[in-house]
């Protein structure tokens, strides 16, 4: 079965950084497209960032527009999210996304906060 496990989250002061990792099982992880979402307390859940099945292409939400990076490893079947330049907004539980044979797929979350 399709599964997503993330991980890397953490604690960080403002102005930190960390590298989210997304290890993916249960499908053909190369043709699939890939994708971040965050949910924040008493917010609904929105896109972070955006990779193709290749890597060749990316897109991101506005608000972490050069400072987030999408990247994946087909070998490896992960996907990297790494954060920049992190600011108390982009508190939340972060999640990978797969769109596989039309239907989507969500790993578990892994926490970031970023507080002084």
């Amino acid at each position: 079965q399709v599964q997503l496990v993330e991980s890397g989250g953490g604690s960080v002061q403002p102005g930190g950084s960390l590298r989210l990792s997304c290890a993916a099982s249960g499908f053909t992880f190369s043709s699939s497209t890939m994708r971040w979402y965050r949910q924040a307390p008493g917010k609904e859940r929105e896109f972070v960032a955006f990779i193709s099945n290749a890597g060749g292409t990316t897109n991101y939400a506005d608000s972490v527009k050069e400072r987030f990076t999408i990247s994946r490893d087909n070998v490896k079947n992960t996907v990297y999210l790494e954060m920049n330049s992190l600011k108390a907004e982009d508190t939340a539980m972060y999640y990978c996304n797969a769109l596989v044979l039309k239907l989507n797929y969500w790993g578990q979350g892994t926490q970031v906060t970023v507080s002084s």
